[in-house]
């Protein structure tokens, strides 16, 4: 009976995250019947693929889209790149004052994320990056978040391989490329997942720092369908599911590392 009650609660859960994403997409393939009325109206009158062909016929989404692929693949790979330099020498290597250097990093998670706006529009400006795809990327490679996650899958794993690999005469970059890598595998992907996310999703920094609408990722160029279309739900629907979807098929092809990469140095 307790596990009965157990399932029949995180059913409800998942019925009630998922209605929004499910009540989205059924407004963007209906076009008519009631959007906002209470009860949901949830029957499939009217479906049809009209309102996508109207945002694509709208919008220049091919160029958003790739767009937002350049700027998600590129700052995705720097990410995980910067993160894994910078948490290595935070878990295996021994320096005066680095827990001191560690807890600064991580006192700044308790900063609001748009603090750091002016700072970075006036950093771009001066390097003369203002309207370039690098300056949406660059301000965010470092994730304060990655640093720590890898920096945990660091700590797990055995002194004893790094220390056969310095009696094989590596150094300290080979040992971080030949062997610390390919043991945080996990951790790296879930970092790539949550950057994948916030990249993808990125909508107010973008239209800050760019001022060529078609360098616009999909997310800030989606702002049009309100100015243009104010009273067409069903538009504004569409586009975000064209925009969400990616991020589901990404998340459902690497699921099975999230959970791994998470707890990576729970355990030690």
């Amino acid at each position: 009976m307790r596990k009965l009650a157990l399932y029949v609660l995180l059913v409800a859960l998942a019925v009630f995250t998922t209605f929004p994403f499910l009540w989205t997409l059924l407004i963007s393939l209906r076009t008519r019947g009631p959007i906002f009325s209470f009860p949901p109206d949830l029957r499939l009158t009217g479906v049809s693929a009209a309102n996508y062909i109207g945002v694509w016929e709208t919008l220049p989404l091919p160029r958003y889209v790739l767009n937002s692929l350049y700027i998600t693949v590129v700052g995705v790979g720097l990410t995980l790149i910067i993160c894994s330099l910078a948490a290595y020498p935070l878990a295996r290597m021994q320096f005066r004052g680095k827990n001191v250097v560690f807890y600064a990093i991580l006192a700044t998670l308790m900063l609001p994320e748009h603090i750091g706006l002016i700072v970075n529009f006036v950093t771009m400006t001066r390097l003369r990056l203002v309207d370039t795809y690098a300056s949406v990327y660059l301000p965010s490679i470092a994730s304060i978040f990655g640093i720590f996650l890898l920096r945990q899958a660091y700590l797990s794993i055995p002194q004893e391989l790094e220390d056969a690999a310095r009696m094989d005469g590596a150094g300290d970059l080979l040992i971080w490329w030949r062997v610390m890598l390919p043991l945080i595998a996990p951790a790296l992907a879930t970092l790539a997942i949550f950057q994948f996310v916030a990249f993808w999703n990125s909508f107010l920094w973008p239209i800050i720092i760019l001022k060529t609408p078609d360098k616009y990722p999909l997310a800030a160029g989606l702002l049009y369908l309100r100015g243009l279309f104010a009273h067409n739900t069903r538009f504004i629907a569409a586009g975000t599911i064209i925009a969400t979807l990616p991020i589901v098929v990404v998340f459902l092809f690497t699921q099975r590392y999230f959970m791994r990469g998470i707890t990576a140095g729970a355990i030690r």
